[in-house]
């Protein structure tokens, strides 16, 4: 799917959010006892920043990571309980089909443990049946597109429909690599100790589900070998995440008998027949190596192997709609690769279902509840003041030409931002709910919006649309629809408080603002012109002078480590970095046009500009549990909290003087070293 970029990883639950009215407004926006006074900005900022808080708030035993985002999801998903519970009291009180029994509906079935446990694994029989009664390879693939159509998962590829990159007012049918379960490729194929253990706990699991399904154990260990081996050799077929970042390497339109000749053992024809999609005369591939490996592998896979590996498939994408065991077995796995001490409470776990699964029935609830308009204006206004800021450090870059700057100026003014909740909510027609079936609510969503997607084919751009729920704490940019979008879930403290002063709100929201912005100018972003179209807009030495700088700006992040021997991926965290980089620049060159940036009243002790960054620096605090970090760096385009807080600043001269850091100090970077990009 054409790529989103969001500020920070959706990984595990939503990151659900809590409004400013659900906890105690900040009596100081910038606290000294959540800083450790002891340490030099220069050399530490993040602990200089956080490390008081960070002391102080160790990982609670339901989460892996605990930091600014985890704490407003807490508060806030207690927000959308509330919610959740009001409407199942008041559920009789309803009209069928509206948002308020709707939500009150899916939440009843996900809550209703008793009739859960009752079940087992009774919802999937039916399926596993079905796979038992395959005879041919051709009938496996065909349950393989049938179980794409039904909310069944995606096992061996991806299918979607989505934008054509280079015809962005065109949706195309596009297929992309896929049949793993672990986080990575290279889960598969790395064989130091904590790969291995991570394998075997993998296998593990597999034979798990099996033997809860009803196999005996025997068999359910051999099972686990066939799948592993099937999905380690999917593994090997895969290209790189980083290789994944290449917009024009992923763009790969075939004729449809080309793509044909190059795979065989897949008849496409047939497939596209069971997806509900007329056979096209290209097809939009993002791996064409893939594939054509693909059609090999299938072609020594005996029929029974396919038929454990789709049981598996059933199994895996169940386990958490059925009774205990099997959502125990789950949660055993996820903890040797993130850590995480005990499971998620049930309740929190089907409230972010929920607002996963039909966000925008439950968004209009909370936003008529909780969202205040006045966050809208202003970060309206905001948006505007980035805008210009963003526009006058164009002008006055000294690497590129005026050509170019004028492509990016277009760029900039051609940027759309959606703000706090869409104008035009999904009604989600067609979608069955019942108050008595968990697992069906769940298959129902997932047909509905295979369903959903199909029906884009050949349609509009549907331009207000959004990629996340108004409760949601994060932000994104799109490329192909040159949009930035903040839900209504980031609008809040300490990313955004409207008693603030400019400092605090220019350096958290503002450098969120930037970021999204300058993620239409990152390495990935910045090949794609005004128009949302895959298109170079750069003049060849301007292009060469950006990559030139991208390079150094790699070289920053790959000398980071995290668990004194992992390093953090420059190549894999480009485009975040960049946007952290551009984002903050953006942000205080718009703080400076504000009656605060320029002054130097102080406020709790602190330099506008000691808060702008110190704003800046607490949006990032927290900590990860060591399981969880070597995950994020592995699989995450985003850098771990505490290099984020300093990967930015140490090439901003602005903070070097905002804390008076001089040479000799950690952090210190000479001023020609120092990297400007935007």
């Amino acid at each position: 799917m054409n790529k989103i970029y969001y500020l920070f990883a959706l990984s595990g639950s939503l990151l659900l959010s809590n409004l400013a009215f659900a906890q105690d407004k900040p009596t100081k926006f910038i606290d000294r006892a959540n800083m450790n006074l002891s340490v030099k900005p220069g050399d530490d900022f993040f602990e200089y920043s956080n490390g008081i808080w960070t002391k102080n708030n160790p990982i609670p035993a339901k989460e892996t990571r605990w930091g600014t985002f985890n704490q407003l999801r807490d508060f806030n998903i207690n927000a959308v309980k509330t919610i959740l519970e009001d409407a199942i009291q008041n559920l009789n009180k309803y009209a069928p089909g509206s948002p308020e029994r709707r939500v009150a509906e899916f939440y009843t079935a996900a809550m209703d443990s008793i009739r859960i446990e009752k079940l087992g694994y009774e919802p999937i029989k039916p399926e596993l049946a079905k796979i038992d009664a395959i005879q041919t390879k051709m009938e496996a693939l065909q349950t393989v597109s049938r179980f794409k159509t039904e909310g069944l998962g995606s096992p061996l590829y991806g299918f979607y429909i989505s934008q054509d990159r280079k015809n962005v007012e065109k949706m195309a049918p596009q297929l992309s690599q896929g049949g793993t379960s672990l986080p990575d490729r290279d889960y598969y194929l790395k064989t130091d100790s904590r790969s291995v253990k991570i394998q075997d706990a993998f296998k593990k699991y597999i034979a798990t589900l099996f033997e809860l399904s009803g196999t005996p154990s025997a068999e359910a260990k051999a099972n686990a070998e066939t799948v592993y081996a099937l999905e380690k050799s999917l593994a090997s077929a895969q290209m790189t995440r980083v290789e994944m970042r290449d917009p024009y390497k992923t763009y790969n339109k075939l004729l449809w008998s080309t793509f044909q000749a190059k795979t065989p053992e897949i008849n496409w024809n047939e497939q596209f027949k069971t997806l509900g999609v007329p056979t096209q005369d290209s097809i939009l591939v993002s791996a064409p190596a893939f594939f054509a490996e693909l059609s090999n592998i299938l072609a020594k896979t005996p029929v029974e192997s396919l038929k454990v590996y789709l049981k598996w498939n059933i199994l895996k994408g169940s386990a958490s709609y059925l009774s205990s065991p099997f959502v125990k077995a789950s949660f055993a796995y996820s903890q040797v690769l993130t850590g995480q001490k005990v499971q998620t409470p049930r309740w929190q776990r089907m409230s972010s279902l929920t607002d996963g699964v039909i966000g925008e029935l439950l968004g209009q609830l909370y936003v008529a509840r909780y969202f205040k308009p006045i966050a809208k204006e202003r970060m309206t206004e905001l948006v505007a003041n980035l805008r210009k800021a963003f526009e006058i450090r164009i002008n006055n870059l000294d690497w590129m030409s005026d050509v170019t700057k004028q492509k990016a100026k277009d760029k900039l003014h051609a940027f759309t931002p959606k703000i706090g909740y869409p104008d035009v909510w999904k009604k989600y027609e067609g979608l069955e709910i019942s108050a008595n079936s968990y697992y069906q609510n769940m298959r129902n969503a997932g047909a509905w919006g295979y369903k959903e997607n199909l029906a884009q084919l050949n349609k509009p751009i549907d331009r207000s649309k959004w990629n996340m729920t108004p409760p949601t704490v994060n932000a994104y940019y799109s490329p192909v629809m040159n949009e930035i979008v903040f839900p209504a879930g980031i609008l809040q403290f300490p990313f955004f408080a409207a008693e603030a002063d400019d400092a605090i709100n220019y350096g958290a929201i503002g450098a969120v603002i930037g970021h999204e912005m300058s993620h239409g100018f990152d390495d990935q972003g910045s090949q794609y012109d005004k128009d949302g179209t895959l298109r170079n807009w750069w003049t060849k030495d301007d292009l060469a002078k950006f990559k030139a700088k991208t390079t150094i700006l790699g070289a920053q992040f790959d000398a980071y480590t995290i668990l004194d021997t992992i390093h953090v991926n420059g190549k894999l965290t480009m485009g975040e970095n960049i946007g952290d980089l551009g984002g903050l620049n953006i942000a205080y060159e718009a703080f400076k046009m504000t009656k605060q940036g320029q002054s130097k009243k102080k406020i709790d002790g602190f330099t506008p500009d000691q808060r702008f960054f110190l704003a800046f620096a607490q949006v990032w605090r927290g900590s990860t549990l060591p399981e969880a970090a070597a995950q994020q760096v592995y699989t995450d385009p985003h850098s771990p909290g505490e290099y984020r807080t300093i990967g930015a600043p140490v090439n901003m001269d602005a903070w070097y003087k905002a804390f008076n850091v001089k040479p000799g100090e950690k952090l210190y970077k000479k001023p020609e070293d120092r990297l400007k990009i935007w």
